[in-house]
């Protein structure tokens, strides 16, 4: 892979070259709180799909394996500049044998795991990083995960977002310990698709992103989210927020955690939100 694509800096350049590429800005743009937004779940509706990559700014395009819409949407969020995701499914607590395509399961043997990833990472052309569709069972478990940062590892410079469907997930924990680029989800934006949801889910990524320097919201291809997020994201530069990529939101994290664990006296931190 050949890196961030929208113009960030990829991960093949290591820490100390993003960490040089960062510092460049002025103190003021580094102090203005950053948002990442993603959409999940691209990949059966066309038209859906291009309306979220559409959406103003570098929202981040997630794309569920071999769906027949695809390479489609991949390709359209790559020539638009957008961050293009591998959205991995991993089973749930309740998915039952009829899984989705490329679903990894908790029955794979390792050599079925590393097939299955294979076939999904190349049915998305231009990925940059992976995230996890659904995974409350799979990313419970240190085996699965850790084969999985394997796999993401193997391929060079992705990175990985633990999109955090169950407090138990271990997901992002194994993949700092593997070496693999990644954060984890801060709020879902749409639990549901009313308005007030809406509007509540969106004030309060704002919120964090304030009070943490940057946060990264996800939500999903429904009408009343595209509606909303075609109405307010041109609004966030007017009230003092940045929307970036989540590639350049992970460079950032793990030039962060790399600064303060190198500092004299610095704890090793990973510098994401719980």
């Amino acid at each position: 892979m050949s890196g961030v694509c929208g113009g960030t800096v990829g991960f093949g350049a290591g820490l100390p070259a993003l960490a040089l590429a960062l510092a460049l800005g002025s103190s003021a743009a580094l102090a203005q709180p950053r948002i990442a937004i993603i959409i999940d779940d691209l990949g059966y509706q066309l038209a859906a799909g291009q309306r979220a990559v559409n959406l103003p700014g570098p929202v981040a395009c997630a794309v569920l394996p071999e769906t027949p819409r695809a390479v489609m949407l991949a390709e359209s969020a790559f020539a638009r500049g957008k961050d293009v995701l591998l959205h991995l499914p991993l089973q749930s607590m309740e998915q039952s044998v009829n899984a989705e395509p490329g679903a990894i399961l908790l029955d794979m043997t390792r050599s079925e795991f590393a097939l299955s990833f294979a076939r999904s990472i190349a049915s998305v052309p231009h990925a940059v990083g992976v995230s996890n569709h659904q995974g409350s069972l799979l990313t419970q478990h240190p085996g699965h995960m850790s084969w999985l940062m394997e796999e993401i590892e193997a391929q060079g410079d992705l990175f990985f977002v633990d999109s955090y469907t169950t407090h138990r997930s271990i997901a992002l924990t194994l993949a700092l310990e593997s070496g693999v680029p990644a954060v984890r989800r801060d709020v879902f934006l749409d639990p549901d698709r009313s308005l007030e949801t809406l509007q509540r889910e969106f004030d309060r990524l704002k919120d964090l992103s304030r009070r943490q320097g940057m946060a990264v919201g996800i939500g999903h291809p429904y009408p009343a989210t595209l509606a909303f997020l075609e109405t307010e994201l041109p609004k966030l530069a007017d009230e003092g927020y940045k929307l970036v990529g989540i590639g350049e939101y992970v460079a950032r994290q793990a030039t962060s955690a790399h600064v303060r664990s190198s500092a004299p006296g610095g704890e090793s931190v990973h510098a994401v939100s719980e």
